[in-house]
């Protein structure tokens, strides 16, 4: 990608972050506090689906010393974050707020570990001698 085009898209996502503020003004004002969901199940499953792809992806392309697990890492770290959000801003009281904190915890480490591979120097995993 050209330095014009890079910079293009650098002003592409500023104009986002502006623009997403009313936005987040507006859904804060007009959502409903509560709602029902009928695929709850297919939603929590699939954000686990994509964490277990984003491991397996990085596991492999890391061992094999591929730069390109960095991206894979950073895509795992923003899932699990994700998926750590929805289980704390959805759980109940109590147990089910003990669950999602210990949840929160697991994935808030595997994000960590994940940013790590994905902004450390050199090769993802050094091959072995």
């Amino acid at each position: 990608m050209t330095a014009r085009k890079k910079r293009w898209a650098l002003i592409g996502l500023g104009a986002a972050a502006v623009l997403l503020v009313p936005w987040m003004v507006w859904l804060g004002v007009t959502l409903p506090g509560s709602a029902r969901v009928d695929h709850w199940r297919l939603a929590w499953i699939g954000l686990d689906v994509l964490m277990a792809a984003g491991c397996a992806a990085t596991a492999v392309l890391g061992l094999r010393a591929d730069p390109r697990a960095r991206l894979t890492a950073s895509a795992t770290a923003s899932t699990a974050i994700l998926d750590a959000w929805f289980d704390l801003t959805t759980a109940g009281t109590g147990a089910d707020l003990l669950q999602a904190v210990i949840c929160a915890v697991a994935e808030g480490a595997l994000a960590g570990a994940c940013i790590y591979l994905a902004v450390s120097k050199g090769r993802c995993v050094a091959r072995s001698s």
